[in-house]
């Protein structure tokens, strides 16, 4: 190619870069502001997404989750769009850096799911087991959260009815939870086994495994999106050495 090429081929994915980055921070602001209106006002979110959202907030704290994705977004995102802009080395070096961190650490979570599912089952039983029998029926909140999960997945326990054996709900209503029976009660033992509703552990990586297909088209566009955003900045990286 002529200079002119050249530098009109650099212009142009410098610009991309720009471009593309620009959006990554506004995503990432978003998220952040998102995550530290949850965390301040979170009756507000509440009132705004419904009542599954408070099982969702007491599995897993969204405040604190979205406000980690918006800041590496955020960082992301100036990185890119700032290195681009004043052709800076270091900054694109960074960029570079971050997101082979956060690609790697991708790739390595993919592994550990797919190896150690058997593990990660043995593990969940040891610690969700005890809380099941000890709060399931006691704490509200705990209660509450399993009962959305078990109606809307269709599962009874961990891995079955007999995760509640000799638990505090057993022990009060002398049954296991309707869950366990298909809806049905009062839900004896024998209708429990009868009806052999799987555990929830079970369900859930058998959602996961029915929708893989979908899950790895996601996974591999944003692998790939990772891989354009580093090769883009490798590129300009070593064309600043030719300017």
């Amino acid at each position: 190619l002529s200079p002119g090429a050249k530098m009109g081929c650099f212009t142009f994915i410098k610009v991309m870069m720009i471009l593309f980055n620009l959006a990554i921070f506004l995503s990432g602001g978003t998220l952040l502001g998102v995550g530290i209106w949850v965390k301040v006002d979170g009756e507000s979110f509440l009132k705004i997404f419904g009542t599954l959202s408070s099982s969702i907030l007491q599995v897993v704290n969204v405040a604190y989750l979205l406000i980690v994705i918006g800041a590496i977004l955020l960082v992301i995102g100036f990185l890119g769009c700032y290195g681009a802009q004043k052709e800076s080395k270091c900054l694109l070096m960074m960029f570079f850096s971050v997101v082979l961190i956060i690609f790697i650490a991708e790739v390595a979570a993919a592994v550990v799911a797919l190896v150690f599912t058997g593990l990660a089952e043995t593990l969940l039983t040891g610690l969700v087991t005890p809380l099941l029998k000890e709060k399931y029926g006691a704490d509200e909140a705990f209660t509450q959260i399993w009962n959305v999960t078990m109606t809307e997945v269709h599962c009874c326990g961990l891995n079955n009815y007999t995760d509640f054996n000799n638990s505090y709900f057993y022990d009060r209503h002398q049954g296991y939870p309707r869950q366990c029976c298909d809806m049905q009660e009062p839900c004896n033992s024998t209708m429990a086994a009868e009806m052999a509703v799987q555990g929830c552990f079970k369900q859930i990586l058998e959602e996961i495994r029915t929708n893989a297909g979908v899950a790895g088209g996601v996974a591999a566009g944003i692998a790939a999106l990772e891989i354009a955003a580093m090769a883009v900045s490798m590129y300009l990286y070593c064309r600043l050495d030719e300017k």
